[in-house]
C-alpha cells in the first residue's frame, strides 16, 4: 500500500513539473499603421525590427491589426517586405483599417500574407489570433461569422487545461457587436489572457473575467520614437514590458497569473437585449437564414426569389416564400457587392476581381467580365447596360447580353464599393480618392467631378449611395455635410453640419425631402432644394450612437432603415414618430429590400437574411 500511495505521489509531481510552464519571451506589436505620408510609420516598424534581430532570448513576434492605414494592396505589400526582415517567427492579423477600407475586401491581406487567422502551439501554450471586420463598410468592430466557425474547430483541439492566450485587433467587449461569442467560448477552457490593439495605448482589461492586455501602437505619435511590448511568460505570471527600440528605454507596466483559470459558467455578464421585439410584435420573422458567412450587401429580390452574396464568395438564390435555398453559385472571393436583377439576368460583382452574370432560374453562368482587380462596387441595370465600378481605378459600362464593355473610364485614384446613379443621362457615383464622379452615360466621358476640398480620403463620399431631384445631387459623407450639387455642372449649392449625418442618406418618394440618419440618436430630414437648407425636422429614434452607411428607403409613406446594432425601423415621417422596430441580431443591418408597406427582406453582417412582415401597418 505504501508503495502504491509512494508511486501516486511521485507520478503527481511528475504531472505537475510537467504542468508548469517552461519560461520565453516573445514581442506583441500593433497598429503600426503602415502607408504614413511622411514615412514615419515604415521606419517606426523597422526601428523596432532591428531592436528585436539584436536580442537573442525572443522567439516569436505577433502583431494585433491595423498593419495598415487604408488597406491597400501597396500598403500590404510594404508592410509584408518590412516583416520579413524579422529573423524569427511572426503571426498576424488584420484589423479595422486593414479591412474597412480594403480595395480588395481583404482579399489581399489574405494573399500577401497568407491567412488571416492563426493557431500555434508553443511549450504547451496554444495561441489563436483571428480577423475582426467591418469589412468595406463603416460598423461596429465585428468578428467574421468563418472566423467564429473557424474557432469553434480549434477549440476542439485543445488539450484538457492546456494554456490559452487569444489575440484579436479589437478588445473583447461591446466595442465589437459580437464580443460575447468570443468569450462565451473562452471562458470554457484555461484561458490565461486576452491581448488586443486598437486603443494605441498599453492598458491592464478584464473581459468578463477574462484577464485582458491592449498593446500600445508601434507609432511614435508625438514622441520621438515608438515602442512595442516584450512578453515574459513564466511559471507563475506573465509580464508586458513596453520597449522603446531606439533609446532601449524599458518598463514593466502590467502582468497576468499563471494559473488554471476556472471561470464560473453560472455568472451572468450583459447582452444584447431583443425586448422591443415583444413591444413591437405586430412584426413577425417569416422565415430567417443563416449563412456560415458575413453578408455585407443588399438582397435583390425578383421573380418570387431572393438573391444575396457572401464573404465566402456564395451567391445563393433562396425562395421568397419559405426561404428554403434553390441554387448556389460560388466565385473564387468574397462578395460585397449588392447583385441587380432585370431580364432574367442577375449580374453581381466579386473580390475575385470578375462581373458575373447568371441565369435567374438556375443560377447557371451567362459570361463574366474580367477586371482588373476586386470588383466590390454594385451594380445598376438600364435596359441593356450595365454601369459598375471596381478596385481597378476604373468604372465601366458593359452590354448586359454578353458582357462586351461599351465604354471604360480609367480616371478614378480609388476603389468604387457603393451602388452608382442614373440621373438625367449621368452615371454618379464616389471613389474612395475623394471625389465624387458624373460621367455621361453613353460615352463614359467625364461631366463633372466634385470634392470636399479635403485631403484626407476617409473623408470621401464612397459608401454614399447619392440621390437626387430637381437637377440636383444629394450626398452625405463621413466629413459630416449634407452637400447638395448642381447636377449639370457640378457647382456646389450647399453644405450643412447642423446634423452630424455621415453615409446614411435617403429621398421621399415625391422627391421633396432628403432624409439622413445622423451619429447622434436622430433621422433628419432636409427639404430637396438649390437654397441652402437647415434641418426641417429631427426624430430621436432611441438607437444610439450610430455610424454605418445603410440607405434609408421610402415606400408607401413610410421610411425603412437598418441600424448598427441589428435593428431595423420603420417610421411615419408625417407624423414624425416610430411604427415598429425589430431586432435580428447584433450586427451592422445592410441596407434593406422594401417590397411594400409590410414586407421586407433583411440582411445583416453576421449573416442573417430575414423575410419581416407587419401585420397592422
Amino acid at each position: 500500500m505504501k508503495r502504491i500511495v509512494l508511486f501516486l505521489l511521485l507520478l503527481l509531481g511528475f504531472l505537475l513539473a510537467e504542468a508548469q510552464q517552461k519560461p520565453f519571451r516573445f514581442a506583441f506589436i500593433s497598429d503600426t499603421h503602415i502607408g504614413s505620408p511622411n514615412g514615419s510609420a515604415e521606419e517606426d516598424l523597422r526601428r523596432t525590427i532591428r531592436d528585436i534581430n539584436a536580442m537573442k532570448d525572443v522567439v516569436f513576434v505577433v502583431l494585433t491589426g491595423d498593419i495598415t492605414e487604408l488597406g491597400t494592396n501597396e500598403e500590404l505589400k510594404l508592410a509584408k517586405k518590412i516583416l520579413d526582415s524579422l529573423n524569427i517567427p511572426w503571426y498576424i492579423i488584420p484589423g479595422n483599417h486593414d479591412t474597412g477600407w480594403s480595395e480588395s475586401g481583404g482579399v489581399m491581406f489574405t494573399t500577401v500574407f497568407g491567412y488571416d487567422k492563426f493557431s500555434f502551439e508553443y511549450n504547451g501554450m496554444r495561441f489563436l489570433g483571428c480577423a475582426s471586420g467591418p469589412y468595406v463598410r463603416m460598423s461596429d468592430g465585428h468578428v467574421p461569422r468563418d472566423a467564429v466557425n473557424w474557432l469553434d474547430e480549434e477549440l476542439k483541439k485543445i488539450k484538457p487545461q492546456q494554456p490559452v492566450i487569444f489575440l484579436n485587433h479589437y478588445p473583447i467587449d461591446n466595442g465589437l457587436d459580437n464580443w460575447y461569442e468570443v468569450t462565451d467560448r473562452l471562458r470554457n477552457y484555461n484561458t490565461w489572457a486576452i491581448l488586443c490593439g486598437h486603443g494605441h495605448s498599453n492598458r491592464a482589461l478584464n473581459f468578463e473575467d477574462i484577464p485582458g492586455v491592449m498593446g500600445r501602437s508601434n507609432l511614435r505619435a508625438k514622441a520621438n520614437e515608438g515602442g512595442y511590448n516584450l512578453v515574459d511568460v513564466r511559471n507563475d505570471s506573465i509580464l508586458f514590458t513596453e520597449r522603446k527600440p531606439v533609446s532601449a528605454v524599458q518598463k514593466t507596466w502590467t502582468g497576468v497569473k499563471a494559473e488554471l483559470k476556472n471561470y464560473s459558467t453560472g455568472k451572468k455578464f450583459p447582452r444584447p437585449d431583443y425586448s422591443i421585439n415583444e413591444k413591437y410584435n405586430q412584426v413577425k420573422r417569416i422565415w430567417e437564414n443563416s449563412s456560415d458567412a458575413n453578408i455585407i450587401s443588399t438582397p435583390a429580390v425578383a421573380d418570387e426569389k431572393v438573391f444575396v452574396g457572401n464573404q465566402n464568395g456564395l451567391m445563393t438564390c433562396f425562395s421568397i416564400k419559405d426561404g428554403k435555398p434553390l441554387w448556389k453559385f460560388k466565385t473564387a472571393g468574397a462578395v460585397f457587392s449588392s447583385p441587380a436583377v432585370a431580364n432574367g439576368k442577375i449580374v453581381f460583382g466579386s473580390g475575385d476581381g470578375n462581373v458575373y452574370c447568371l441565369d435567374l432560374k438556375k443560377g447557371k453562368l451567362e459570361w463574366k467580365y474580367k477586371a482588373g482587380a476586386s470588383v466590390l462596387g454594385s451594380p445598376v441595370i438600364n435596359g441593356d447596360t450595365i454601369f459598375i465600378g471596381g478596385s481597378d481605378h476604373a468604372f465601366v459600362a458593359l452590354n448586359s447580353r454578353n458582357g462586351k464593355f461599351i465604354w471604360k473610364f480609367s480616371g478614378l485614384d480609388g476603389p468604387v464599393v457603393s451602388t452608382p446613379l442614373l440621373y438625367d443621362g449621368k452615371v454618379i457615383f464616389g471613389a474612395w480618392d475623394r471625389h465624387l464622379y458624373a460621367l455621361n452615360s453613353a460615352t463614359g466621358l467625364l461631366q463633372w467631378k466634385w470634392n470636399n476640398g479635403s485631403a484626407i480620403r476617409n473623408y470621401s463620399p464612397a459608401s454614399c449611395i447619392p440621390v437626387a431631384a430637381d437637377g440636383v445631387v444629394y450626398i452625405m459623407a463621413p466629413d459630416r455635410f449634407v452637400t447638395a450639387i448642381d447636377v449639370a455642372t457640378g457647382e456646389t449649392l450647399w453644405r450643412n453640419k447642423d446634423a452630424g449625418v455621415r453615409e446614411s442618406i435617403g429621398i421621399s418618394e415625391d422627391g421633396n425631402w432628403v432624409y439622413g440618419k445622423t451619429m447622434q440618436d436622430t433621422i433628419v430630414a432636409y427639404a430637396a432644394n438649390r437654397k441652402k437648407q437647415s434641418a426641417a425636422w429631427k426624430l430621436h429614434a432611441g438607437f444610439g450612437y450610430e455610424h454605418v452607411p445603410s440607405m434609408l428607403i421610402e415606400k408607401d409613406g413610410f421610411v425603412f432603415f437598418g441600424t448598427k446594432s441589428g435593428v431595423v425601423y420603420c417610421i411615419d415621417p408625417k407624423e414624425k414618430k416610430i411604427i415598429w422596430m425589430h431586432k435580428i441580431d447584433n450586427s451592422m443591418v445592410n441596407t434593406v429590400r422594401v417590397l411594400d408597406k409590410n414586407q421586407l427582406v433583411v440582411s445583416t453582417m453576421d449573416g442573417k437574411l430575414v423575410l419581416l412582415k407587419c401585420i397592422s401597418n
